[in-house]
């Protein structure tokens, strides 16, 4: 690989660390064991496994592979496989800093908040009607939005300014020393939560009703899909991340073991967090005397309306919400950094741009964005922008990286060079699962969200919404990427490795 001065990772636990941080995120900890209940508990984890070998690992050793060999962010690596190919590699960076991070730097300020609250339970006896209409005050439809909500634009400042504290300061001082610190601290505050709420009266039931396997809820197909699309957006697959960060690797990296280890780490924190989600459900249950079913909640319901319920009722409750919403602003930001980091890497990469000059002008424009998603409307925006990119964007992306990898490049120089160098080998049937099985697999995900779509509009929007919004949000990203596309490198050697077709 020729050498172009790119950053380095200090060190290869380093680079663990990051790639492990950038997947653990909120979903790990509020979305994974809500699924897994509803799927069959503890019999889920078959469809969960099977995914994951399947598709997760294989995904990300491709990622790992082209941003490793190709030596570049996702708009460098795809253009030297091939030139015509850049758009593909601009397209998810974009969407993703411009979309994804806009949105998810407001929830993470939600935690700030909530963190806050805890310390006096400020949601007093309704945590639902303090949510919904008194923190977010929420509109009826998505194009009033009100005025701009004062608590959350100030924190979501916050988070975007630590954002941009550690990533200014580059990959091995920044984001590497970042998670250093992190991905510890937030296994430690996990495990923390988990063996408190083991303790807690009811506790037991919660955890039963996480785990009982009920092996005919995994005969049908929708099962299997949702456990696909859960390792698919859990392991950050599409981002552009996975690619930008292997292209800081030394050239002797374990990329194999790195990608088995990075995808393992990823599900055991789910399953561990779940067993404390359910657990917290299992005491409140039981202290209501209700079912299990009548208190389990997916999503944002179960962060800020269930879990802050639970809280005023247990001892301490004060205490440990402090620690589980703080859990969730380190695992936010650990996500966070790494999506301004893959379009931090693209811009430097193709411009050569002062890397403070970027991160600066990205922060800054990154929190102007962020603000519509403070307003009355926010909400509503975000559940709208969220469903757009998730099962269209980066799912697109994911077929893309799989055609360019399998098909315009050379899917066994891509093995080869991650056997080479690695400890953990990728099989030759890495080869057919990234040609043929895990394309598949996001096409029939593809084409199921297209047929559900014209069923009935997403959500209950009207189609006016949704395609203002939605669709929009989708089209501007894209004329964006093809701007930066038709752009012309800074360095000329850059692209000097494509290989075209």
């Amino acid at each position: 690989m020729a050498s172009t001065g790119r950053d380095q990772w200090n060190s290869q636990i380093g680079f663990l660390l990051a790639a492990v941080g950038s997947a653990v995120g909120l979903g790990n900890i509020w979305r994974f064991s809500y699924m897994a209940y509803e799927h069959g508990g503890g019999a889920f984890l078959i469809p969960y496994l099977v995914a994951l070998i399947t598709c997760g690992i294989p995904l990300l050793a491709l990622e790992f592979a082209l941003g490793h060999e190709r030596t570049g962010s996702a708009p460098l690596a795809f253009a030297k496989v091939h030139k015509k190919a850049e758009f593909f590699g601009w397209w998810p960076v974009t969407f993703v800093m411009f979309g994804i991070v806009l949105y998810y730097a407001v929830i993470i300020a939600w935690c700030l908040n909530y963190c806050i609250y805890s310390v006096s339970l400020s949601w007093g006896q309704d945590p639902n009607h303090f949510f919904f209409s008194n923190f977010l005050s929420i509109s009826k439809s998505p194009l009033a939005f009100g005025s701009i909500r004062t608590p959350i634009v100030i924190s979501t400042a916050v988070i975007w300014f630590l954002n941009w504290i550690i990533v200014y300061r580059g990959i091995g001082h920044g984001i590497e020393l970042a998670n250093k610190i992190f991905m510890p601290l937030l296994f430690l505050l996990t495990l923390f939560l988990v063996l408190w709420a083991l303790t807690l009266k009811g506790a037991t039931d919660g955890v039963l009703a996480y785990l009982k396997p009920d092996f005919e809820k995994i005969k049908g197909i929708n099962v299997w899909i949702d456990a696909y699309s859960q390792i698919f957006f859990s392991l950050s697959l599409g981002f552009g991340i996975m690619i930008a960060y292997a292209s800081y690797l030394p050239k002797k990296a374990d990329i194999g073991k790195n990608a088995v280890l990075t995808s393992i780490m990823d599900s055991m924190f789910a399953i561990v967090a779940g067993l404390g989600v359910f657990a917290v459900l299992g005491f409140m249950a039981n202290a209501k005397g209700l079912p299990i079913s009548k208190i389990v909640s997916e999503s944002i319901g179960l962060a800020f309306v269930v879990y802050p319920k639970a809280l005023s009722i247990m001892p301490g409750g004060n205490f440990f919400g402090v620690i589980f919403f703080l859990s969730l602003v380190v695992a936010g930001i650990s996500s966070s950094i790494s999506i301004i980091e893959a379009f931090t890497a693209a811009l430097i990469d193709k411009f050569n741009l002062n890397r403070k000059f970027v991160v600066t002008a990205i922060c800054i424009s990154g929190f102007l964005g962020s603000i519509i998603f403070t307003t009355n409307a926010g909400l509503l925006w975000l559940d709208i922008v969220d469903h757009f990119i998730t099962h269209y964007g980066l799912v697109t992306i994911g077929i893309v990286e799989c055609i360019l990898g399998a098909w315009v490049f050379d899917i066994k120089r891509l093995r080869h060079h991650i056997n080479s160098i690695s400890s953990i080998k990728m099989p030759k049937a890495w080869d057919n699962l990234i040609k043929f099985f895990v394309p598949g697999i996001l096409i029939i995900n593809l084409i199921g969200d297209v047929i559900a779509e014209f069923k009935g509009a997403y959500g209950g929007y009207s189609w006016f919404a949704l395609a203002m919004i939605g669709m929009n949000w989708m089209i501007l990203t894209a004329i964006l990427a093809g701007i930066f596309t038709k752009l012309p490198w800074h360095y000329e050697y850059m692209l000097e490795t494509s290989d075209e077709k």
